[in-house]
């Protein structure tokens, strides 16, 4: 049976998951694999170069808690009743982004590698009845089973998934079908050297942004919100949803996603090689 024990895993109550993370995920990932411990390491040290090493440590340890976390919870989540999805996930502002949708059309959530960002999804499902489809904007996966494995737990609460590749295309044909849709994208991801068009400091580095969202935003009028995740306490979060307003959507992403960052570090995603590749000479930097 197609992942047979994902779903039997997924019916375990949370404070079971939550159990296994602790004492089974979080030794095996923190102590015996040291997953991307030297890239967690250098990423801290940069981003907070003022703090002393006991706190980058302290933080890297709850980094890696929250990471364990993410692993269950997204499993659970992949099971869980949508009362479920309701106490663990609290949305602000969503009216917003459905009168968004249903006035121009569309609208674009920028997200981010926060928390267990995978239960964002749940917005298929809370916008399906005002006849709004949620689109999850992705990149595939090399794995095939794992990419197809995230593609059943983002659409199985309504939501259509794009691969990044034909978005703009697919964008267009929703909108000639006349559907409204919110378009979520995880804009936080690292972009290749060719198509890092947009520089600007994060975290006090030199850093390259993708700026495919207000390309898009700018081309088809759509509106863009930021989605400002934090967590109440463990295996609650809430989105607030933000409006944004600047010229420029990317800058203005930037500066929300390093307050939120900055807010409740051990949240985003230390484990990404953000910073793989260096400025060239020729690009400016947004200051």
């Amino acid at each position: 049976m197609k992942y047979f024990w994902i779903k039997i895993l997924s019916k375990i109550p949370l404070g079971v998951h939550h159990f296994l993370a602790d004492w089974l995920i979080y030794p095996l990932v923190y102590y015996i694999a040291r997953y991307r411990r030297t890239i967690v390491d250098k990423n801290l040290k940069n981003a907070f170069p003022e703090w002393k090493d006991a706190q980058r440590k302290s933080l890297r340890k709850r980094f890696y808690h929250q990471f364990a976390d993410l692993i269950v919870e997204t499993i659970y989540g992949y099971g869980a009743s949508d009362a479920e999805m309701e106490e663990h996930m609290t949305y602000v502002g969503e009216d917003k982004v459905a009168q968004a949708c249903q006035q121009y059309g569309g609208a674009i959530t920028m997200l981010a590698h926060l928390g267990t960002w995978e239960w964002v999804a749940d917005f298929g499902r809370r916008y399906a009845p005002q006849g709004i489809t949620e689109c999850n904007v992705y990149r595939h996966l090399k794995n095939q089973y794992f990419n197809q494995l995230m593609l059943d737990i983002r659409s199985k609460r309504g939501g259509e998934c794009i691969e990044k590749d034909v978005l703009l295309r697919r964008m267009l044909q929703l909108r000639k079908a006349n559907v409204n849709a919110m378009y979520g994208m995880l804009s936080d991801q690292k972009p290749s050297p060719r198509n890092a068009h947009m520089w600007t400091t994060f975290l006090n580095q030199d850093t390259a942004f993708l700026n495919g969202s207000e390309v898009l935003s700018k081309k088809l009028g759509f509106p863009c919100f930021y989605a400002y995740i934090t967590s109440t306490k463990r295996g609650y979060y809430t989105a607030r949803l933000i409006p944004m307003q600047s010229d420029n959507l990317t800058e203005e992403y930037v500066r929300l996603l390093e307050q939120n960052i900055l807010e409740q570090p051990h949240l985003w995603l230390w484990t990404h090689n953000r910073w793989k590749f260096k400025r060239p000479n020729d690009q400016i930097v947004n200051d």
